[in-house]
Formats: C-alpha cells, sequence, structure tokens
C-alpha cells in the first residue's frame, strides 16, 4: 500500500525555512522551479511535504557542490 501523503499550507512553509510570499512562490512554480501546489477545495491551496522537503534537501545538496568546486 502507498504511504500516505501530507499536505502543509501556505502558512507552514516559514516554518520549514521558505520565507517566500505567494507572488513569489507562484512564479517559481511557474518556471519549474517550486513543487507545485495541491488544490484542496474552493481558493485553497496546500503542499505536499515531501516534495517541499526535496526541494530543501536539493538547496543543501546545490550549496555543498558548490563548496567543493
Amino acid at each position: 500500500m502507498p504511504q500516505a501523503q501530507v499536505l502543509i499550507p501556505y502558512r507552514d512553509l516559514k516554518a520549514k525555512g521558505v520565507p517566500y510570499s505567494k507572488p513569489h512562490l507562484w512564479r517559481l512554480e511557474r518556471a519549474g522551479k517550486f513543487p507545485k501546489r495541491v488544490p484542496i477545495g474552493p481558493a485553497r491551496y496546500a503542499y505536499v511535504e515531501a516534495e517541499i522537503d526535496d526541494y530543501i534537501a536539493a538547496r543543501v545538496a546545490e550549496r555543498d557542490a558548490g563548496a567543493t568546486n
């Protein structure tokens, strides 16, 4: 059985270290540089927590790769 995916609202992104405004996140999302939102109701969106964690891990990996060059 697949593992359940946890959705987190925009307001919880800051606690994960993603302090961007909604418009900035939408620009990053459209450019393919941030995980896409998931519609959860009328005018309500959330993010898949595992995708946000992967995004953060990728930023750290980019930083670490730059430090070794």
